[in-house]
């Protein structure tokens, strides 16, 4: 037997260990079983070659739990160590890996905590839910096997062993902290949570399985099982497959086995697979989406060679598509880095355009390849399609070939069909094009319902984040305003010779001007009056559309610094040519004008019925009409 003491320059190691891995330490089994893993690959590739001489044949790595010894167990099958093997790669590469990163971090009060073991310590870490560790390797090489036992401290033992056959076995003395790690449910649920998909199987105790009756068997007789060994993982998941060699229900199998608690299947689903300039396979799936921009985020999980690292894909994902799921996989995303470093290394950059790039080409073949199709789905898929065209100017671009723009009636148009559409009707004076949309089909129906009598076509835009959409829409359209069917602004749209002639004289509609003036209250609503046909509205109730906009801006966090509150303001449209005005003109008394401005004072018998229509609409803009 050989002791030694493992080179420390950074005082008291293992504690530090314990404090900056603390809130992340399951992580350990997640590393010890990724180099279970390695070590079995680099097996598979030395007998390729021919450099290992032995069977590779088909191995497994077992993870045992012996609660009455409070020991956890890995073994492996794969290449193993030599005793000089492992003071190279456990005394000295190991630990001045695990050195270099405590000293990095150590000043830090654990602030990168959530960073730290993203395949940063590796064995060590195993030292987090541990008082004592040993390790029992055989090497392929015909050399004796190897028993190296450390408690935690710099001084640690290596010694021979009696282990026949090839591999390593990792032994865990479990602190007395750290006894959940002793119970079997724990230890499959971060088996299924980090190592689901591992290439190599990965087995955890036995399971129950039933076979077919023997044919001679009677119908009473119970049908026959066996033991088997209870494998965890899938070796092979579809993303690591040819898209070629898959089918659609292939894709649907996957996404239940990615959530099995996600009852309702993917609208469809973009299979990503690029070796160069770098690295990356995946599946990303369309789900229905809610209007919430932030309920359906954190879904897609991110892997490094088949190991869960997290479904916290924020820079490398673009932040529009982090409302998918699915998974990514890539050896070349740096994890061991702080999070502001992530979103300015140069390779994530370009996956994050290379993953924009192949979801906009996606979603073009299917617009293409069935518009129908495309369109029954649009309002299940149209909040990511609208958040990318806001947040991303690369996919705004290549969005103009299949980005939707709904109307009210439920047809369907690209923004060069509307605009080809609409051109001869809502061109205003200016020549600039207007179109027309509503939020609200309910609230907004009276406005809708004139705005089509004059052949406009009406949009239905009901998005949250729709304000901020036909800001940019406008700016990257030169000669085009998006107006809201209940706007001021779509008066714009009336030519001079599409004016109605007022049926009052100027004297009158001077009079009434002044009388409506005194009434309503100056602070929240201007007086406009307009002659219109006389079976139109006799009041309409718009809003400035600069002063709507902004406001709705304001509610979904795009206001102006500073700018504070937008104040309620509304215009009152009054019909002239109406009958029912006429009514106001003619009012003689006090109380019924009151009636006006102070709904509650109207009464059945006083007001005509003019007055209590306009008292009813303004009480109802306390709020946006």
């Amino acid at each position: 037997m050989s002791s030694g003491t493992i080179n420390v320059a950074v005082e008291n190691i293992f504690p530090l260990i314990k404090k900056f891995l603390y809130s992340d330490h399951e992580i350990f089994l997640r590393e010890l079983i990724s180099n279970a893993t390695d070590a079995t690959l680099k097996l598979k590739h030395l007998t390729n070659i021919g450099e290992a001489k032995v069977e590779y044949g088909n191995p497994i790595i077992e993870v045992k739990v012996d609660k009455d010894n409070q020991k956890l167990h890995i073994i492996d099958q794969g290449i193993g160590m030599t005793a000089d093997e492992v003071k190279k790669y456990i005394n000295e590469i190991a630990f001045s890996g695990a050195e270099e990163f405590i000293e990095k971090y150590k000043d830090k009060n654990g602030e990168d905590a959530g960073i730290i073991g993203h395949f940063g310590l590796g064995f060590y870490s195993s030292f987090m839910v541990a008082n004592k560790v040993e390790i029992i390797t055989k090497s392929y090489k015909d050399e004796p096997a190897a028993h190296w036992t450390c408690d935690g401290s710099p001084n640690y033992t290596l010694d021979k062993a009696d282990k026949k056959d090839r591999g390593t076995e990792i032994i865990l003395h479990i602190s007395d902290d750290d006894t959940e790690f002793l119970e079997d449910a724990r230890i499959r649920e971060l088996l299924v949570k980090y190592n689901k998909f591992m290439p190599i199987p990965i087995k955890f105790g036995t399971r129950t399985e039933t076979l077919p009756k023997p044919e001679d068997a009677k119908e009473d007789d119970p049908a026959p099982t066996q033991e088997v060994d209870d494998i965890i993982n899938n070796p092979n998941p579809a993303w690591t497959k040819q898209p070629s060699d898959l089918e659609q229900e292939d894709y649907k199998k996957f996404y239940r086995e990615l959530y099995p608690m996600q009852f309702e299947e993917p609208l469809f689903n973009i299979h990503l697979n690029v070796d160069y300039p770098f690295n990356l396979t995946g599946i990303l799936y369309f789900p229905k989406l809610t209007n919430d921009l932030n309920i359906q985020k954190d879904r897609i999980q991110l892997y490094q060679n088949q190991v869960f690292v997290t479904d916290n894909v924020e820079g490398i994902v673009p932040e529009f598509l982090t409302m998918l799921r699915g998974v990514i996989d890539s050896p070349d995303i740096p994890l061991n880095v702080s999070r502001s470093y992530l979103q300015a290394d140069g390779a994530v950059k370009k996956i994050s355009s290379y993953i924009t790039r192949k979801v906009a080409d996606k979603l073009k073949s299917l617009f293409n390849d069935d518009r129908e199709d495309f369109e029954a789905k649009w309002n299940d898929i149209k909040i990511v399609i609208e958040y990318g065209m806001l947040t991303e100017d690369k996919f705004f671009d290549k969005a103009q070939d299949f980005a939707l723009y709904p109307t009210v009636d439920g047809s369907y148009f690209t923004f060069e069909e509307l605009k080809e559409k609409i051109k001869d009707l809502q061109t205003d004076k200016d020549d600039k094009l207007v179109i027309l949309y509503a939020s609200d089909e309910e609230a907004q129906h009276s406005y809708i319902e004139a705005a089509k009598d004059k052949g406009y076509e009406v949009l239905l835009l009901n998005s949250p984040i729709v304000s901020h959409l036909l800001q940019k829409l406008e700016s990257k359209n030169e000669n085009t305003s998006f107006v809201r069917v209940d706007s001021d602004a779509i008066d714009s749209l009336i030519k001079k010779e599409d004016e109605a002639i007022s049926k009052l004289s100027e004297e009158e509609s001077e009079k009434l001007q002044i009388m409506l003036t005194e009434i309503i209250p100056a602070e929240k609503f201007s007086v406009k009056l307009e002659a219109m046909d006389s079976d139109a509205s006799p009041f309409i109730i718009t809003e400035p559309e600069f002063m709507r906009r902004m406001k709705e801006m304001q509610q979904t966090g795009g206001g102006m610094f500073g700018m504070g509150a937008m104040p309620e303001m509304y215009n009152l449209v009054v019909n002239t040519n109406h009958e029912l005005v006429g009514e106001i003109l003619n009012t003689k008394t006090q109380k019924k004008k009151e009636g006006f401005a102070n709904p509650k004072s109207a009464t059945q018998s006083e007001p005509s019925r003019s007055i209590k229509m306009l008292a009813g609409l303004m009480s109802r803009c306390t709020t946006p009409c």
